[in-house]
């Protein structure tokens, strides 16, 4: 059983270094934990017992580390200054549907949950993707 062991922790170490994620990592511990222990014990169950039990532990004892590393957070581009900026409405804007505004001398496809006609002004509300989300001026 020990090859079996080798070629689980090859395979799950070749799928960990080919994927961005961590996906097998913990699993790839527990196959080389279960390798040394076939070479003690002839028992597949027990092998097997212990690849469960290490793979679990290596999981519940990573897993807030991982949450503080892989918090994303947001990057900032200089497109994050139009967010709040008066814009003009150059091709009409349908509820839910794609219009565009011109915003800071450049065109955005725009859209939003009202509609505004050609030539009037909005807030720009915030931005997503390509698109931004635009409101009505507060008075």
């Amino acid at each position: 059983m020990s090859l079996f062991w080798f070629c689980l922790f090859l395979a799950l170490f070749i799928l960990e270094v080919m994927t961005i994620n961590l996906v097998s990592i913990w699993f790839a511990i527990g196959a080389v934990f279960a390798f040394f222990t076939s070479l003690l014990v002839d028992n597949f169950l027990v092998e097997l017992f212990v690849f469960i039990i290490v793979s679990i532990i290596t999981l519940i004892i990573t897993k807030p580390f991982l949450k503080r590393v892989k918090t994303k957070k947001g990057e900032s581009t200089n497109a994050d200054r139009i967010i709040n900026q008066k814009a003009l409405v150059v091709k009409d804007i349908r509820k839910y549907e794609l219009g565009e505004v011109k915003v800071l001398g450049n065109r955005w496809t725009a859209i939003s949950d009202e509609e505004f006609s050609i030539g009037e002004e909005v807030i720009v509300d915030k931005i997503e993707g390509v698109k931004v989300w635009v409101r009505k001026i507060d008075n």
